[in-house]
């Protein structure tokens, strides 16, 4: 249930070539699987990168981790890649904070037991250079149909605006991907704005998108 997309680009066949030549150099990090063998917690592209070169083997570390635990580390583990699309980045900061608000609120932990919605969106961001504030606009794109997210993705909607979309009901932002098909443009950063405070007002008909 990983949010990093896992593809057979140009990138993926180097990697696959690295592999084939040199093997995975860097173990991949994984944990027993009750029903039997191992999930990958970190390491899903050099799995996949092991496969294509026809490895039967690659090295990996095996720990023994819950699930919150298993899904900082896969999120914090991704994070370092060089690239990372902005719906990868958002589902997983929202997995990353929903495991340490859970881990808070476990009385088995040492420390105090409710951490605040903001500290904890600090705590997710601090290993990426982000403040809490980012890491919930980051969230906030969680909440846009896949259609405007991979506008997002792909570059059409920037990223402010996108924030202020993802305040729109389902059926406005259907409404409005509508419009920018038959516009081929989409909404400004003032624009998106607008459609928010519209959106909240109960006013945001498919002639006001136009």
């Amino acid at each position: 249930g990983h949010p990093f997309r896992v593809v057979d680009d140009e990138e993926m066949m180097k990697t696959a070539e690295s592999v084939r030549d040199f093997g995975a150099l860097t173990p991949a990090i994984v944990r027993p699987d009750p029903d039997g063998g191992y999930e990958i917690i970190s390491g899903h592209r050099r799995h996949r990168a092991s496969e294509i070169a026809g490895k039967e083997t690659m090295p990996v570390i095996v720990r023994d981790l819950d699930d919150d635990a298993a899904i900082i580390l896969m999120v914090d583990a991704n994070l370092q890649r060089e690239t990372i699309l902005p719906s990868e980045r958002a589902f997983a900061y929202s997995m990353k904070l929903d495991a340490i608000k859970h881990q808070g609120e476990r009385s088995d932990l040492t420390s105090r037991q409710v951490v605040g919605k903001l500290e904890a969106a600090d705590l997710v961001g601090a290993d990426s250079g982000e403040s809490g504030r980012q890491v919930q606009r980051y969230i906030r794109l969680t909440e846009l149909i896949p259609e405007l997210l991979d506008m997002v993705d792909n570059g059409q909607l920037k990223f402010n605006p996108a924030v202020e979309l993802s305040y729109l009901t389902e059926q406005e932002q259907r409404d409005l991907v509508e419009t920018i098909g038959y516009e081929d443009a989409t909404p400004s950063q003032s624009q998106a704005i607008k459609m928010r405070e519209m959106s909240k007002a109960g006013s945001l008909t498919m002639d006001a998108i136009l």
